[in-house]
């Protein structure tokens, strides 16, 4: 697989705007983006730290994945995204390796980076995501 760095970690939070601002005005970062991606019911923002980005995931539905996330869970750290080149051959090598995918085929996500998640059961209980800018 062709890892080139850590693309962004995503953290669940119940309130994005309360979030943007701890992050603008304690932490000094800026917003550059905010966005809802339907499908996954979640609306983001994205912080730029260096050559990695912050994306902080608000659910829009409390079904949906980050809903059931923080619902269980709590806010907090809810994956780790690595940047890839040949996403779909790093998938298929993967299931060759027998790593459970949530994701057989990647799909779009925000910033219209083609992404697929990994199980964390199959991660040691980290839940990552593939990356790859087309």
């Amino acid at each position: 697989m062709d890892i080139s760095h850590i693309e962004h970690i995503g953290i669940a939070v119940k309130d994005l705007e309360a979030s943007i601002r701890f992050y603008e005005d304690v932490l000094g970062l800026t917003c550059y983006a905010i966005a809802e991606v339907a499908d996954q019911k979640v609306k983001t923002a994205f912080f730029q730290v260096g050559q990695t980005k912050v994306e902080l995931l608000e659910s829009t539905d409390p079904e949906g994945p980050i809903g059931k996330f923080i619902e269980k869970k709590g806010e907090g750290v809810h994956h780790m995204a690595f940047a890839v080149k040949g996403i779909e051959q790093s998938l298929a090598r993967l299931d060759e390796k027998g790593i459970r995918l949530i994701d057989q085929k990647p799909r779009k996500g925000a910033e219209g980076l083609d992404i697929a998640f990994l199980h964390p059961k199959s991660t040691h209980g980290v839940l990552m995501e593939l990356c790859e800018k087309k």
